[in-house]
């Protein structure tokens, strides 16, 4: 056994694994709380995943990342590039729930939400069903090929690659609208299109299919700092070795202690049911998931032993330190400080995202100088500057606009100072901006700054959500 770790500091991960680098891992099914919890994951992400493409909202696809117009659609929301600083906010907030979890119970989302996790469930439930449980699966291993032997597979491949181009075929449905990809499926597919269906289908079939618990091990990188997020009040899948160690098996129902040995009977159906190989009972490692897989197998002998549950279980390198030690309960856990930055930071986080996606302008505005007209003065000593401005709506309906200039005295619009913008849609509108020949001599030899702004006109005529950006304005010497 190893020694027990300083419980101030985080708790080391040994590299330990129950199967041989390179044996096929065929894992055992199992049932109880934390399968029906994954399962339930299961359905919950893979609802949301294949199912959303499919909603409509306002005549149009509910969430649309439409790339060849730069617009993203999020069902009541048109966002555009600019609006790309929403991603990188939720994608740190991620990462502060990511600490947040794990810091209180682990890698949680490893075992239940990753989708490397849900996928490789998927999968092996179909292999489940063509090639039965574990032992099924392993006598078909070793037996030669026959005709039997490769239904059996050549089935189980064909419903994986179905369900890969399924998942490929999705993915590539939020950049083009679903239904008309399906429309084009086969013959008239794109070659983009075609190509990422492909692709995304041939990554799925890969990392499900057979990568499987070598991404969790090998590829990502979270498995390898999960240390340093957790300390002694963590907690993780334990098998707590005080109650189990000897192991022996025992007679149904018989007293462990009588027997002269632990509560561990040493089925190994823990090992069986691992989706990664691994032998829980020694001790916390790299390659642990958080599945809870072996805790509802033990649960199920020790339930069939008469033996009290718990062998193996969610528990904190503290609670299993020292004989009388206890743990701290839900609400001691929320009470650490690591857990209370980490949420706080998580709901600040959350509250400001929130209310600046709440805030966002929906008509936005950007003036470009036309460079092959820098300055030009005309009749009666007046100054013009001509200008292209950018305008985008963000609304789904359409927009007449006016435009206005302002910054100085004596500025007037000699362009048509008037826009009409579709349902989500950008324009640009070239505007002659003039300055009379007063103002131009005072301040001739000057760049000045000036505003455009743009905002709706209603049926009094006045301009009401005014978007406004800055430029300058030259005047010759």
């Amino acid at each position: 056994m190893t020694s027990r770790p300083n419980l101030t500091r985080t708790i080391p991960i040994l590299p330990v694994a129950a199967i041989a680098d390179g044996a096929t891992i065929q894992a055992r099914s199992t049932s109880g709380r934390f399968t029906r919890w994954r399962w339930a994951l299961v359905w919950l992400t893979q609802l949301a995943y294949y199912g959303t493409p499919w909603l409509s909202f306002n005549g149009r696809q509910a969430v649309l990342f439409d790339l060849q117009a730069d617009r993203f659609f999020l069902f009541g929301a048109v966002l555009y590039p600019q609006d790309l600083i929403y991603l990188a906010g939720l994608l740190v907030l991620s990462a502060l729930l990511l600490f947040f979890v794990t810091t209180l119970a682990g890698r949680l989302w490893c075992g239940f939400a990753c989708p490397q996790t849900v996928y490789t469930q998927l999968f092996q439930w179909i292999e489940h069903r063509f090639e039965g449980d574990r032992q099924a699966r392993l006598r078909l291993d070793r037996s030669p090929w026959t005709a039997h032997k490769l239904a059996r597979r050549g089935g189980k491949h064909l419903a994986w690659a179905l369900l890969a181009l399924w998942t490929g075929f999705t993915l590539v449905g939020y950049f083009t609208p679903i239904r008309d990809l399906a429309l084009a499926v086969p013959g008239q597919l794109g070659p983009w299109e075609a190509f990422w269906v492909l692709f995304y289908g041939l990554a799925t079939y890969g990392n499900a299919g057979f990568l499987r618990e070598s991404v969790c091990q090998h590829m990502c990188p979270y498995g390898r700092f999960q240390g340093s997020l957790m300390d002694a009040n963590t907690l993780y899948v334990a098998y707590d070795e005080r109650r189990g160690e000897p192991r022996a098996s025992r007679p149904r129902g018989s007293d462990p202690g009588q027997q002269g040995s632990g509560a561990c009977v040493d089925c190994t159906l823990c090992v069986q049911v691992c989706p990664v190989g691994i032998d829980i009972r020694q001790g916390l490692q790299a390659a642990c998931i958080s599945c809870g897989l072996c805790i509802d197998a033990c649960n199920k002998v020790m339930d069939q032993m008469r033996a009290p549950r718990g062998l193996i279980r969610m528990a904190s390198e503290r609670e299993r330190s020292g004989p009388q030690t206890q743990g701290l309960g839900w609400r001691g856990h929320f009470a650490r400080r690591r857990v209370q930055v980490y949420g706080g930071l998580l709901l600040l986080g959350t509250g400001l995202l929130v209310a600046s996606f709440a805030e966002r302008p929906t008509l936005r505005v950007n003036a470009l100088r036309d460079r092959g007209v820098l300055t030009r003065q005309i009749e009666h000593g007046a100054v013009e500057n001509v200008y292209r401005l950018q305008v985008m709506n963000a609304l789904e309906r359409p927009r007449d606009l006016r435009i206005r200039v302002y910054g100085i005295d004596g500025l007037q619009l000699t362009s048509d100072d008037t826009l009409h913008l579709p349902p989500a849609g950008a324009a640009q509108h070239s505007v002659t901006v003039r300055v009379d020949a007063a103002q131009a001599q005072a301040l001739a030899g000057r760049v000045v700054p000036i505003w455009f702004g743009v905002g709706d006109v209603e049926a009094s005529a006045a301009v009401v959500e005014l978007a406004e950006t800055r430029s300058t304005l030259l005047l010759p010497r």
